[in-house]
């Protein structure tokens, strides 16, 4: 087994690293990323690093590109200094929805960002509820794919909503939903969903009874909210009491937070897989953090402990 536990971070991710240090009681690891005068990004480890069992935290998320190219420098830099393990630790995984060939001529992106990590030098993978779980097999090497879901729930029991009603927004977030519902004890709702083309959807039905019931609409992602905002007026307007949300990644884009602020949700909760501008952080929207949930699965590979257990 690698000898010294070491993390380190790269610039989309370095607040939540701060808090994973904290929760492991160690100093995050010391590096530079910078850019030379043409815009290439520079990475450097400013410390010894030799046989050690390293860490390097980063989102790709915006900018995708600049923020994966991080990653796999710093890979690529802690394999060059003989680091005796390299681990990714990626809370949101870019490109997660490119993951298949749904039009002539187009690309796999998620294998191809698969393929990358791999070759930086990475030995094995540490990601937050990716958007498809088929992604782990885009991998030749270890994926720990963790569910934010814990917390989630944790965040849900507190807030003590009785009448509660988990609320599915589409049928790929079906199996996610009925995980929380059962967690809560509480009945799953469909949102029957046509999308005409990309980022534009259209909610045509609700399955499921949600009359004088407190809805919560879960998913992995936001990224325009129209989506969501449409699961949410779709379930009010069949008579529901009140309607919220609780998703993991909040990419928000275009006019996702006027869409969120403009909604009948009363409250939209996302963890800081993806580090928010002020600009984001409106009353409406309520940041949980993954650092406790990341920083105990980093503890269970260093020591070869079950990962799997957190979630039992």
């Amino acid at each position: 087994m690698p000898n010294d536990l070491k993390v380190f971070s790269g610039s989309a991710s370095a607040e939540l690293t701060q808090e994973i240090c904290k929760y492991l009681c160690m100093e995050m690891g010391k590096s530079t990323v910078g850019r030379f005068s043409d815009g290439e990004i520079s990475v450097k480890l400013n410390e010894n690093v030799r046989g050690s069992d390293l860490f390097v935290v980063n989102s790709t998320s915006r900018p995708q590109d600049s923020h994966l190219m991080e990653l796999l420098m710093m890979v690529d830099a802690a394999r060059r200094a003989s680091a005796g393990r390299v681990t990714a630790v990626i809370p949101y995984y870019g490109y997660a929805r490119q993951d298949r060939k749904d039009q002539p001529r187009v690309p796999i992106t998620a294998r191809l960002v698969a393929n990358l990590i791999t070759a930086a030098g990475a030995g094995r993978v540490l990601t937050i509820d990716l958007h498809a779980d088929q992604i782990q097999g885009f991998f030749d090497i270890i994926v720990d794919h963790l569910y934010a879901t814990p917390v989630l729930v944790d965040f849900a029991r507190r807030e003590g909503l009785d009448n509660l009603v988990i609320v599915a927004p589409d049928p790929g977030s079906v199996k996610r939903a009925r995980d929380f519902a059962n967690r809560l004890h509480a009945d799953l709702v469909i949102v029957d969903k046509r999308r005409k083309r990309a980022n534009v959807s259209e909610v045509m039905n609700v399955i499921g009874d949600v009359e004088g019931r407190n809805a919560i609409v879960l998913d992995d992602m936001i990224d325009t909210a129209g989506t969501l905002v449409k699961a949410a007026q779709a379930v009010v307007d069949k008579g529901a009491c009140s309607a919220r949300a609780c998703c993991t990644h909040p990419v928000f884009s275009g006019r996702a937070v006027e869409n969120i602020e403009e909604s009948c949700l009363e409250q939209v909760v996302v963890c800081n897989t993806i580090a928010l501008t002020p600009d984001k952080l409106v009353p409406k929207i309520k940041v949980l953090s993954v650092a406790r949930l990341l920083g105990e699965a980093i503890r269970r590979i260093h020591h070869g402990e079950s990962v799997s257990s957190l979630f039992l």
